[in-house]
């Protein structure tokens, strides 16, 4: 039977279970990255993310659960017949090849003739932008070449699914942030399928179409960079993208999931957040607020006090620590520029949010 477009290079697993002795490393995980999407898997260490990977790869297999690729049941399947490829951490190039013969080494392994995989070769070269560079040795490159080069080599028998295991993190930042746009400008031109495993929350939210963030081998939530970061549905998906305050209190009364709650907080001041789940009056809650949509007013007059215990000026914005009245620690982001906010240190300030940027939690373990 002949796939349709829109299934080649699909990666799907169903229902993956992964056990290491008594651990459970992934504990019944079901996703998918689309035909030619860039798909982030995102997580602490532990978190299951690279065991997934391997599942996919055929290099773990999985106690129980399905993997298909471009339609096709995998599980079962040896690596080297899954037509996939793949860049690790560690380049692995070999030290006594030149660039230009590590890149065509899988086509001669897929018994390529010599002409058409070095013509092969020189492509993929020519795209991740070293095409001068093929009679070099490996030791005479840097880390960011060697990197692109291994991406080549993963490229150059054009697999319709790419799976990359941390392949940035041993780099230094202005060099991982230039190949975070490097490697997401080629997926584009490609149209290949990218299953990216990282712990670095900045950089899945930099590359991937989609993240599927991941917690002791659950899978907590799937969703855009946006979705993620503006509406999480999961307290640990709200403190672990990007910079989250989270607030204790009680649900004031009952409410329905996506419904506006008032909550009572230490010393009795009723704020308002959204219902991220189904609360109960006096339920413990934590409700998570992020840095940049706190409202802050140098007076003590609005609903919840406090005050300024430290400025902190990093050039594009200015973070404040505040003490609430409850002995609380909240972080407030304001930009610098003309309308800069300018808090005075160990001024007494009022802060308030809108209750759509609020979102509140049933407390863990209530």
């Amino acid at each position: 039977m002949e796939l349709g477009e829109a299934d080649q290079g699909r990666v799907a697993v169903e229902g993956l279970v992964k056990h290491f002795g008594s651990v459970k490393a992934v504990d019944g995980v079901s996703l998918a990255a689309e035909s030619g999407e860039f798909l982030a898997l995102l997580g602490p260490s532990g978190s299951g993310k690279s065991t997934i990977l391997m599942c996919i790869a055929g290099f773990e297999t999985p106690d129980a659960g399905r993997i298909t690729i471009s339609d096709r049941d995998v599980t079962s399947v040896l690596p080297q017949r899954r037509n996939l490829g793949m860049v690790f951490q560690r380049y692995t190039l070999f030290p006594h090849m030149s660039v230009l013969d590590n890149i065509a080494f899988p086509l001669k392994m897929r018994g390529v003739g010599r002409a058409e995989r070095e013509a092969q070769a020189r492509e993929a070269l020519a795209t991740v932008r070293l095409a001068d560079y093929g009679a070099r040795m490996p030791a005479q490159l840097s880390g960011g070449q060697q990197q692109r080069v291994a991406l080549a080599r993963a490229i150059v028998y054009r697999p319709p699914v790419l799976l990359m295991d941390e392949p940035l993190s041993a780099l230094d930042k202005a060099l991982r942030e230039e190949m975070q746009l490097e490697i997401k400008h080629l997926q584009r031109e490609l149209g290949v399928t990218v299953v990216f495993v990282t712990h670095d929350q900045t950089e899945a939210l930099t590359m991937a179409d989609r993240i599927a963030v991941l917690d002791h081998g659950r899978l907590c939530q799937v969703g855009t960079p946006r979705e993620l970061y503006e509406a999480p549905r999961d307290p640990f998906v709200a403190r672990f993208i990007g910079e989250t305050n989270m607030i204790d209190g009680r649900a004031a009364a009952d409410a329905a999931v996506g419904s506006r709650v008032g909550i009572r907080l230490v010393g009795d001041t009723v704020v308002e957040a959204t219902a991220m789940a189904p609360l109960t009056r006096d339920a413990a809650v934590v409700i998570a607020v992020r840095p940049e949509r706190l409202v802050v007013s140098a007076d003590s007059g609005g609903p919840v006090s406090g005050r300024v215990r430290e400025a902190i000026y990093a050039g594009v914005a200015t973070t404040y620590v505040l003490e609430l009245a409850t002995g609380a620690t909240l972080r407030m982001r304001s930009a610098t520029g003309a309308n800069a906010l300018d808090l005075p240190a160990d001024g007494a300030v009022s802060l308030s949010w809108a209750a759509e940027d609020a979102r509140a939690f049933a407390a863990e373990g209530a």
